[in-house]
């Protein structure tokens, strides 16, 4: 499976014209002001898709901060979004594809084969000499067909069964896994037998994701060799896709958990581990 694409072939396919929706999905906890930097400078023909009401459903405790969309509601997104079947879709953002593999994943999940990231995302396409344009985009309403169940999810009791049976990422930074600090869930803490694995060590520092071989023995040095079942979570089933795509690339079928901290933490009836 094809996770990446990178600016060279981005610019290739977009100069022969072929078939390919950009995303632009800029998100970052804390900053609610995704759409306007998308309008001060994006990838030319972009669309920007909301992570808050496109990419995920209306949060609450009993579901998490991010909840997976109604997938009627993600089509509608979709065919806004000018994609057709068949299309290939390219997501990135500024933030080393955090954000844009929520996007990745859940149109995954939703049945679309032809979706990649951009490898080291906005900065890697103006470092490559790539132009910016300014302002909203507008494409032809497209005619996708979105069906939910693709790839498996977790519950809280699949999460639960993986921890002591197999492999549970926790893809945060370390201090929140660790409980040292708790910017937006109601606990401090980790799933217990999770094992911290944060999203920031499958990049180099330019924003590339590392290279396959790298993120294998990266994952294999924490459990995740593909011999035994691998679940990730995040806060909020956002981050966690990114840790998914490091797998893919390495090679390592994993599944992702979207509640997440966020409703894990909100059930006074499961236990929270602090430490490291």
């Amino acid at each position: 499976m094809s996770v990446l694409i990178d600016t060279e072939e981005l610019g290739r396919r977009l100069a022969a014209g072929e078939r390919t929706v950009l995303l632009d999905v800029r998100w970052k906890l804390g900053d609610p002001h995704g759409h306007d930097h998308y309008l001060a400078g994006h990838l030319p023909g972009a669309v920007y898709a909301d992570l808050e009401t496109e990419l995920a459903a209306p949060p609450s405790p009993a579901e998490g901060r991010h909840p997976l969309p109604d997938v009627a509601v993600l089509q509608t997104a979709a065919q806004r979004w000018g994609v057709n079947d068949g299309d290939t879709v390219v997501a990135y953002d500024d933030l080393g594809g955090t954000s844009a593999a929520r996007a990745w994943w859940l149109l995954r999940w939703a049945g679309l084969a032809e979706v990649r990231l951009l490898d080291g995302g906005l900065a890697a396409w103006t470092t490559a000499g790539g132009a910016l344009e300014t302002g909203p985009v507008t494409p032809p309403g497209g005619d996708v067909t979105l069906r939910p169940g693709a790839l498996p999810t977790l519950s809280a009791d699949d999460a639960a069964a993986v921890a002591s049976g197999g492999v549970l990422l926790d893809a945060r930074a370390g201090e929140r896994f660790r409980g040292e600090v708790e910017p937006v869930d109601p606990r401090a803490g980790h799933i217990p037998g999770a094992v911290s694995a944060p999203t920031t060590e499958n990049l180099d520092p330019t924003g590339r994701f590392l290279p396959a071989d790298v993120l294998r023995v990266r994952f294999a040095a924490l459990g995740a060799d593909g011999d035994r079942p691998v679940g990730v979570y995040c806060g909020s089933g956002v981050t966690a896709a990114h840790e998914l795509a490091a797998l893919a690339i390495a090679g390592i079928d994993a599944t992702l958990y979207p509640g997440s901290w966020s409703q894990w933490s909100h059930d006074p009836d499961r236990p929270a581990a602090t430490g490291s």
